[in-house]
């Protein structure tokens, strides 16, 4: 028979910290304070399986949770000493929600339940405090008309604040117990106005009531929301804890507060946080009080005058002080704990691991394994690898004031202020004379470049996350928000219009590449700091992961972040963003453009130089580590000249016709670029490309070598092949510039040539495909517009309400598509080592900055991942949790 109701007080309880998925954490943490000994007020749990039923069925209760319930309720009575319902000696109780992971402010809470007029007036007798009984009724009144009843929490605070300028106060505990009487009476009034009925006085009834609108509150707007950001299942429910109320608000003995264990933004070890005397728990969150400071060492820092609670209650301080170092070796992690002291005897009302920054996490995790509370593998489990973008990044001062105009996609993490510009070229003039720039563009294109990297930060209108905005900027550690689709954007006349709101070329504005957010103006920031502890952590990751951590980089800076961030080699340089500089550009577009094979042959001997002089620099920067080299894989359109000055422009260089060109540009135009004349397609219609990168590469790698460099590890990859026959041919064409090479220089530099996955019959088709490649390495942004036949530059128009609506769990353009894409890469994987054992295998898209994704790609078998050189912190922490998750199932 399945057990609805758990209950825990007085030194023991039925359930245990392990119970989470079914008596939420709170009530699990609370059974667990309740075994340890400490003093909890006693309750019982309503478990998260009643939530599940309540949704299932029409909103209705299983057969039994009444008497179970009422069975729990009696313990309650027996521990405390006083019944519900009883006008002479009341019990009151609180009624809060708790589910498994830690939602807080997403779901409802009832303090004071219990109160009508009769034990209201018991309450005052009880106590000898008619004050405290009438202001926890009132309390009662508001909290369960606004909770329960679905009245305007306002229409309250307007009757309170009206009362109080009529008795010339300003701080509700300044109010005497008759006027908290007719405020109270006030409040009642206006509920039967407003509904049409009394407000209940029956104690069943209200507590029936705070039940179900607790449950209720799972499915709130901000709940759901909530759920979405974070990626809870909708299926775990909440479960109910409802629990003896312990009053905060009895007088100058009496206090409320919450605390941690160690400071959450910076992790030092003090006892941090704020309480209030004669208060309730939720006059600290409020903002009607200000509150204290728990320890005096914080107080004497924030020049506060008010004495701290170890000044003021020292006996408690000291209570709660031990309490909470009990906690943390108990839990072996900092806590966040909430408590009230009542008449000067302290009460823990709930423990939980506590929130923090990145920086705090990382403190935190080190100095518990100095301290020898928990061991380096533990450390290491304990920093959320996402969450080191705060430390790789500047981020917004969170106490400043911001006008907020528009959001968008998080595409690339940090904040950025500065000059909006609506061009590349007025991005890249603007830098050019020492201004911050925020390049804003409807979408980026490849010829933005420039003006990407000369800007701050960059906002788009349109794009998803794995848009050409959201990668290039993610690469280069720029700032991002994508896809802020309610701006209106006049590039021409130089306007960004949102709302009644008009942002003009040369205005300020910032943006939260973390959050999404766009801001008005100029808002504070703080730059990063990495502390010794970051470097430790880093170090014991390391020795934990088995998957290598390499870069995307493409130009020589890019490979000195990543190697400064610990990669051990660059899985993707993508050769067509070397292109794109102003000096380069009219050679490639006369090579595209030209009719016959000797005009593209005198175009790309002018490239020749320059991409060797590029594949040196990064060569060096690598020291001898890998380097995968892609191949020119984009559509043509992409380098197209589209004005008619730029048709001119190359047309002088190449001493052609304007005319002509522009005939060559249209027949060029494809209707489905992203599937068309691209990848290995242009190496097999134009070798001649693809046996100038190859010689560039090759010569470069003897190069560095005899001016004294490392040997180069080289991997040439070969895009979007789909046929064997197709590798088969490129690579006959690079083993021929090969042979030409040791002709001409008497030796040619080692080399590998793969392939890039990124067709699903490249992953079905991996056994035959090996026999050629000496790697794969997973396309997997490619390959998951192929799979699921989705654009992702025009995903964000609908993807959001996929996502809203339940339809997909994720954004497969942000976190690998297990079922679908993800089955494709293990078939490959498969397959492809099949036929050749030590095939090297590795993934390149934005996938593998994905904490979620690195943990499948460690289960898939992989060799290493390949992210951004800003990723490449959060990519070795992934990968090292990832061995600790996978070792620990195995076990």
């Amino acid at each position: 028979m399945t057990k609805w109701v758990y209950s825990f007080g007085g030194g023991s309880a039925e359930g245990e910290a392990g119970m989470k998925n079914l008596l939420g954490g709170k009530g699990a943490n609370l059974a667990e304070m309740s075994n340890l000994g400490l003093p909890v007020p006693p309750g019982f749990t309503i478990t998260t399986e009643v939530c599940t039923h309540f949704y299932k069925n029409d909103e209705t209760y299983p057969e039994g949770l009444k008497a179970e319930m009422a069975a729990a309720l009696a313990a309650v009575e027996a521990i405390a000493g006083a019944r519900f319902g009883d006008a002479a000696n009341p019990l009151l109780v609180s009624v809060r929600s708790g589910a498994r992971a830690s939602m807080p402010g997403m779901m409802d809470t009832v303090l004071n339940l219990g109160l009508n007029p009769q034990t209201t007036e018991g309450l005052a007798k009880l106590t000898g405090n008619p004050r405290f009984a009438y202001d926890s009724y009132r309390r009662f009144i508001q909290m369960y008309s606004s909770v329960v009843l679905g009245m305007d929490h306002g229409i309250f605070e307007e009757i309170l604040e009206t009362e109080k300028e009529s008795k010339g106060v300003d701080l509700d505990t300044d109010l005497e117990a008759g006027d908290l009487q007719r405020i109270a009476d006030l409040y009642k009034a206006d509920v039967r106005k407003s509904l049409g009925k009394p407000f209940p006085d029956d104690v069943h009834e209200q507590l029936w009531g705070a039940v179900s609108a607790v449950f209720g509150s799972w499915m709130s707007p901000r709940a759901k929301t909530y759920r979405r950001l974070h990626n809870f299942p909708e299926d775990w429910g909440t479960a109910v804890n409802v629990q003896a109320m312990v009053f905060g608000n009895r007088g100058d003995t009496s206090a409320t507060g919450v605390a941690f264990t160690r400071d959450p933004s910076t992790g030092e070890r003090v006892l941090f946080g704020e309480f209030l005397i004669n208060a309730q728990g939720e006059d600290v969150v409020a903002g009607i009080r200000t509150p204290q400071p728990i320890a005096k060492i914080v107080r004497e820092r924030q020049g506060g005058k008010k004495p701290s609670m170890e000044e003021a209650m020292p006996k408690a301080y000291a209570e709660l002080k031990a309490i909470g170092d009990k906690l943390e070796a108990h839990y072996r992690d900092m806590q966040d704990v909430e408590f009230t002291v009542q008449d000067g005897t302290l009460y823990m009302l709930q423990t939980r691991t506590g929130k923090r920054t990145a920086e705090a996490a990382l403190r935190i995790a080190v100095e518990m394994e100095r301290e020898g509370l928990i061991g380096k593998e533990m450390a290491v489990g304990r920093v959320d690898p996402a969450a080191l973008d705060q430390l790789l990044h500047p981020t917004l001062d969170p106490s400043a004031p911001k006008d907020v105009i528009a959001s968008g996609l998080a595409a690339s993490p940090g904040a950025a202020m500065g000059e909006v510009a609506f061009t590349a070229d007025d991005a890249e003039k603007l830098a050019a004379d020492g201004r911050a720039v925020i390049l804003v563009r409807a979408e980026t294109s490849p010829e933005d470049i420039h003006g990407m990297h000369a800007a701050k930060g960059i906002l788009t209108a349109r794009g998803g996350m794995t848009s050409h905005a959201a990668v290039v900027a993610r690469g280069m550690g720029r700032p991002c928000v994508c896809g802020a689709g309610m701006l209106k954007i006049d590039a021409v006349g130089g306007t960004m219009t949102v709302g009644s709101t008009v942002i003009k070329r040369g205005d300020i504005i910032t943006i939260d590449g973390t959050s999404g957010q766009v801001f008005k103006g100029k808002v504070p920031m703080r730059q990063p700091e990495l502390t010794g502890d970051f470097g430790t952590l880093m170090g014991w990751a390391d020795t934990v992961r088995k998957l290598k951590v390499r870069a995307n980089a493409d130009t020589p800076m890019d490979a000195k972040h990543a190697r400064d961030f610990g990669a051990e080699g660059i899985g993707l340089c993508r050769t067509e963003h070397m292109f794109f500089d102003a000096q380069r550009i009219i050679a490639v577009r006369q090579m595209i453009l030209a009719d016959e094979k000797k005009d593209r042959e005198a175009a790309l001997a002018k490239l020749l130089p320059m991409q060797r002089s590029d594949f040196e620099a990064i060569f060096k920067v690598m020291e001898g580590l890998p380097v995968t080299v892609r191949l020119l894989d984009p559509p043509l359109h992409e380098f197209l000249p589209n004005t008619d000055e730029e048709i001119a422009e190359v047309a002088r260089e190449a001493g052609g016709d304007p005319a002509k060109l522009r005939q060559r540009a249209i027949a060029l135009h494809e209707a489905n670029p992203m599937l068309g004349h691209r990848g290995c397609r242009l190496g097999i219609t134009y070798p001649e490309i693809y046996e100038m990168q190859a010689r560039a590469l090759l010569e470069a790698a003897l190069n560095v070598v005899e001016q004294g460099g490392a040997a180069v590890q080289l991997e040439i990859m070969i895009p979007l092949v789909g046929f064997k026959s197709e590798l088969d041919t490129l690579k006959a064409r690079i083993d021929a510039v090969a042979d030409s090479i040791r002709s001409e220089r008497g030796t040619v530099p080692e080399y590998l040539i793969g392939t890039m996955i990124e067709l699903p019959r490249a992953a079905l088709r991996a056994g035959e495909i090996a026999q050629t490649a000496q790697f794969f390495s997973f396309g997997t942004n490619d390959l998951t517009q192929t799979t699921l036949g989705v654009s992702r530059d025009d995903a964000g128009t609908f993807l959001n309400e996929y996502l809203s609506k339940g339809l997909i769990a994720r954004d497969p353009f942000v976190s690998i598509d297990r079922e679908g894409v993800g089955e494709l890469v293990t078939i490959a994987a498969e397959r492809g080592r099949k036929t050749r054992a030590n095939l090297k295998l590795g993934i390149c898209g934005e996938h593998g900055g994905d904490p979620d994704s690195i943990d499948f790609c460690h289960g898939a078998g992989l060799d290493y991942v390949s992210c951004s050189p800003f990723r490449v912190p959060i990519a070795r922490l992934a990968a090292a949790r990832a061995a600790l998750t996978n070792r620990q199932d195995s076990d």
